[in-house]
């Protein structure tokens, strides 16, 4: 794990914010109280996918989140331990290694869709959701309302980059709201400085990316398409322009075969991927826990590719063209998603990016 020394020092910041005034009158401990906020970055307000605003007197203590994508974002930011449970927890192998122990000790609230009573009564302060509804998965719940949420004392914020996909206006070419989500993380967590660090570290590796490219026209760009192996083999499900994967693709000098289609996700025939004919396809197979496994799922993936009767043919399958790179570094928005934008410009363009 990467020495994270600030982290001390906003700690004391925090603490600072919380011991201040334990003596003298009400008057001078409010005073001390916005002094202690002030140094420490609070209060700050932060919006949801509607615009509501929430604002934060100081940072959370106990912090429920939706899924493991938003429990690593808070692993990267050294807010780790804040964390009091989560659902749709990360599979072995899915968390980078350096967060793994830690996460795989954070309570289990549910396997998917956390209850609402659960969620409720587990003593949060704040819940970081990466859905924008219960609706969005499959409905295997009901998800607090704006009422309950406050009467346990809970205050409740979005991933943009995921919940608010599907109400984009434009499609997605960057990274820009998966960086915002740190950025405005880092503000509720008191964890900025750091989070200032993964958005630059983010920005230098797609930056040298954009580079490299730059006078490759969008016309020599392969076409790339995103086989959701575990989603479906009947029915396949395209990745489509409001999903952050097209802006992975894009920016890695690919050209997304479905980007014409609005939102994030859609059912599309076995035809529609044959008329479009890509150049590459990703082998989109969710992590099975190790390497062995992982790579038993991407053989599976390539098998039923070249044997099944709508794809053999594909110059891509027969050729051999083919990504194996994990879905959920490719569908989830993260820190991690500017190293997949580095892997898959590496492989398009083995020439321009090393």
């Amino acid at each position: 794990m990467r020495p994270r020394a600030w982290c001390g020092v906003l700690a004391a910041v925090a603490l600072s914010a919380t011991a201040c005034g334990s003596g003298g009158g009400g008057e001078a401990k409010k005073s001390d109280d916005a002094a202690a906020g002030a140094r420490s970055g609070f209060p700050v307000s932060v919006t949801d996918c509607m615009g509501t605003k929430t604002t934060f007197e100081s940072a959370p203590k106990r912090i429920v989140t939706s899924n493991a994508a938003s429990l690593e974002l808070l692993m990267w930011l050294g807010a780790g331990d804040k964390v009091a449970g989560t659902g749709f927890p990360p599979g072995k192998g899915a968390m980078p290694g350096q967060y793994a122990d830690r996460a795989a000790k954070v309570p289990v609230l549910g396997r998917t869709a956390i209850p609402k009573e659960k969620l409720l009564g587990s003593g949060a302060d704040l819940y970081i959701d990466a859905f924008s509804s219960m609706k969005n998965m499959g409905k295997m719940g009901d998800a607090p309302t704006a009422k309950e949420f406050e009467t346990a004392g809970i205050k409740h914020v979005f991933l943009k980059s995921t919940a608010c996909a599907a109400m984009s206006k434009t499609p997605r070419t960057d990274l820009s709201g998966v960086e915002a989500d740190i950025e405005e993380l880092g503000k509720v967590t008191g964890t900025s400085a750091r989070a200032a660090e993964l958005v630059q570290e983010m920005r230098k590796k797609t930056g040298a990316v954009r580079d490299a490219l730059k006078d490759v026209p969008e016309d020599k760009r392969p076409s790339y398409f995103f086989f959701d192996y575990d989603a479906s083999t009947k029915q396949p499900m395209a990745v489509c322009n409001r999903q952050v994967a097209n802006a992975v693709i894009g920016m890695a000098g690919g050209r997304n075969v479905f980007d014409g289609c609005d939102g994030d996700f859609k059912p599309v025939g076995w035809e529609d991927v044959v008329a479009k004919n890509p150049d590459w396809i990703q082998l989109g197979v969710r992590n099975r826990g190790s390497e062995e496994a992982n790579a038993k799922a991407f053989d599976e993936a390539a098998e039923f590719l070249k044997n099944f009767p709508a794809t053999k043919d594909l110059t891509a399958v027969k050729e051999g063209r083919f990504l194996r790179i994990g879905s959920e570094r490719t569908t989830i928005g993260g820190v991690r998603s500017a190293d997949t934008v580095r892997e898959i410009a590496h492989t398009l363009h083995p020439d321009r990016v090393k």
